[in-house]
């Protein structure tokens, strides 16, 4: 039987972005500059680059700059045209030109699993990918790449996955999962932020999903648990004991750009790999007195 190709992913954006404010009070936490690029930018990249051919992106309330940076600018292609800089000119334009995207508003933040409902009338039957832009993930292959390989070879659910030190689990989905090849795990369970004693790997989530459309019954089921918001991983658990789901171990350098520390280190080594800067930027960093 063949494996029903993956062509669209969402992209949960409606969180309030509480761990960044005051920055995120009038600004959505995804259009955070990172070195040049907004953060959700990098990961809807690596989707098209990944062979995605339809973004849905889950908004809600103040996140119309989302929308804005991937729609025409007239004024400012006009400017630029006026002014002469034809490579910021064929920056702007690549950015309105990447991909087909819709948009759909989550009313109310009420977790991971009620952002991916409110595309199921987008989805509908078909297999689907979820990037969280929190994640940002610096790699030679696109992550998601690397994970439509896995899923094309045994045709089912695949979750992106990280080891993680034991004193990290906590803040962490962690599989319970046996190991079946290189970085490849079959999933029989998972616990969503377990203790040290009862988290049954080191082995945690991360936000790269593809999912098989059978997810989509099993949300409407789920019972809003942590915090009144219908968790993912309720669902996922229903999931693995009726289909296989499989853990990827991926190859690329993660960063939780969702933590301030985490950005942080994001913006210093992206900013390294700058081709235009990159260089300027070491030698400078070279002169503080650290």
């Amino acid at each position: 039987m063949a494996v029903r190709p993956v062509k669209k992913a969402i992209f949960p954006a409606a969180g309030l972005g509480t761990r960044f404010l005051p920055a995120t009070k009038a600004s959505p936490k995804e259009m955070l500059p990172l070195v040049d690029k907004p953060l959700i930018q990098y990961v809807v990249e690596e989707a098209i680059a990944s062979g995605i051919e339809e973004i849905i992106i889950i908004t809600g309330r103040g996140k119309r700059a989302i929308e804005d940076h991937f729609d025409i600018s007239y004024e400012l292609e006009n400017v630029l045209k006026e002014k002469g800089n034809k490579k910021l000119l064929a920056e702007i334009k690549k950015i309105s030109n990447m991909v087909d995207i819709c948009y759909v508003r989550q009313k109310e933040a009420l977790g991971l699993g009620h952002a991916i409902l409110c595309a199921k009338n987008l989805v509908r039957d078909e297999p689907f990918a979820v990037l969280l832009g929190d994640d940002i993930i610096d790699s030679e292959v696109p992550v998601l790449k690397q994970m439509l390989e896995i899923y094309n070879k045994y045709g089912a659910s695949v979750i992106a996955v990280q080891e993680v030190d034991r004193s990290q689990v906590s803040s962490y989905g962690i599989i319970k999962a046996v190991p079946i090849a290189d970085g490849v795990y079959k999933i029989y369970d998972m616990v969503e932020k377990p203790s040290i004693e009862d988290a049954p790997s080191n082995l945690a989530i991360i936000g790269r999903y593809i999912l098989a459309p059978e997810i989509i019954g099993l949300l409407e089921k789920t019972e809003p648990g942590r915090g009144k918001e219908i968790q993912l991983t309720d669902a996922l658990r229903e999931l693995v004991k009726t289909m296989p789901v499989y853990g990827y171990k991926f190859q690329g350098k993660r960063y939780d750009a969702g933590d301030k520390l985490g950005f942080l280190q994001a913006t210093v080594e992206i900013g390294l790999k700058n081709e235009e800067f990159g260089e300027s930027f070491r030698n400078y960093l070279k002169t503080l007195k650290l």
